[in-house]
């Protein structure tokens, strides 16, 4: 049930984490097929069995989990507006947990379906009462907005999707006064926007408005990314030149240098034709780029475990085994992040790449005890 119980979330944001990553990919599903040992991690490795492979988030955080829990059972706001307190202006921190927060309420809807006179809109009953008995606080502001957010996403062909947007902006706008100096309520309307098809001058508006706050923000250049690809308003090119830039001018620590791999899985084909297409100069640019933000930033920045989770998989599709056991190694145990939250069954997903890896690890000659120690 933990794991199930912020599912959303997980799905909206890789755990973004993450709403620019709606879209479900078919690419993985080959793997599907004569993979029985994928439900086996293989004794040895000490990696995590799949029944026990945490979909909600990429990696830990045992102060949200300790939040979940309480709230779960005694259905009080209180310990997620105490966590999201205590987390402060450490902002990327704090917007995967806003993430995370609002897809428990909109799982919970969704388990319990829609209470009487409480609307599609309300959310959990937890949130309802936060946002009833302290209307003021910019925590539950910021829950509520992208709660709305995951709303309108769960069926953008809905009638009723614009206008649970145009509700979402109210309470962004709500949440930036609340708390001026926070860039949480932009980069929810970063999704926002995005989905009423705002013109392209006024997304850089609003995106101005997010890097004035917080210039290195992972997950909020993760946000503005699919704005500007193929599959929304933009094109392969626009979304590239944007990681590009990004990438190109980040200043050392940050993860910046790795959002051309998001771009290069956002903009890969359907159905891959092309032999050798993950040996590629393009694909192999864009790995070493995530290799060197994961080397230079810190060890614990939360959206670490996003990079890796699409190292492993852009690693297994390259044959590159040794590097991707590596990073198994250090995100092994949480699947709640692109690719694997595209899928139906995440940890199945996850588990699937897994067993490849340890498969062409040991074609190769290795074995676990012939693993490096672990580097982070």
């Amino acid at each position: 049930m933990d794991a199930l119980l912020v599912l959303l979330a997980a799905l909206a944001l890789g755990g973004l984490v993450f709403l620019p990553w709606m879209r479900r990919r078919r690419a993985v599903q080959h793997t599907r097929q004569g993979l029985v040992a994928a439900s086996d991690p293989l004794a040895g490795y000490g990696f995590v069995p799949l029944e026990e492979l945490d979909v909600r988030l990429p990696g830990p955080d045992p102060e949200l989990d300790a939040a979940l829990a309480e709230m779960r059972r005694t259905h009080d706001w209180r310990p997620a507006a105490e966590l999201l307190r205590s987390t402060g202006d450490d902002w990327e921190r704090r917007w995967q947990r806003v993430q995370t927060l609002a897809g428990a309420a909109a799982f919970e809807l969704a388990a319990g379906g829609t209470e009487p006179g409480g609307g599609h809109r309300t959310g959990g009953i937890w949130l309802r009462t936060w946002r009833s008995e302290a209307p003021k606080d910019p925590g539950g502001a910021q829950t509520h907005a992208q709660f709305l957010v995951l709303q309108a996403l769960r069926d953008p062909g809905s009638q009723d999707f614009r206008m649970i947007l145009e509700e979402a902006r109210t309470v962004c706008r709500e949440a930036a006064l609340l708390a001026p100096g926070s860039p949480i309520p932009y980069i929810t309307e970063l999704a926002v926007a995005r989905g009423l098809g705002e013109r392209a001058a006024d997304h850089e508006e609003l995106w101005s408005t997010v890097v004035q706050r917080a210039p290195q923000h992972m997950g909020a250049h993760l946000a503005a990314l699919p704005y500007w690809s193929q599959k929304w308003h933009g094109s392969r090119k626009e979304a590239e030149a944007f990681a590009e830039r990004a990438a190109a001018g980040a200043p050392a620590g940050t993860l910046l240098p790795a959002l051309p791999l998001f771009a290069v899985y956002e903009h890969l084909p359907e159905a891959n034709m092309v032999r050798g297409l993950y040996q590629s100069a393009v694909v192999e640019r864009a790995i070493e780029g995530a290799h060197f933000a994961l080397r230079e930033a810190p060890a614990d920045h939360p959206m670490a475990p996003h990079v890796r989770h699409l190292l492993v998989w852009f690693l297994v599709r390259a044959e590159r085994y040794a590097e991707a056991m590596e990073q198994l190694r250090l995100v092994d145990g949480h699947v709640g992040a692109v690719p694997w939250s595209y899928g139906s069954r995440p940890a199945a997903e996850y588990a699937a790449y897994r067993a490849l890896a340890i498969a062409g690890w040991e074609r190769s000659g290795g074995t676990s005890a012939s693993l490096p120690p672990e580097q982070p």
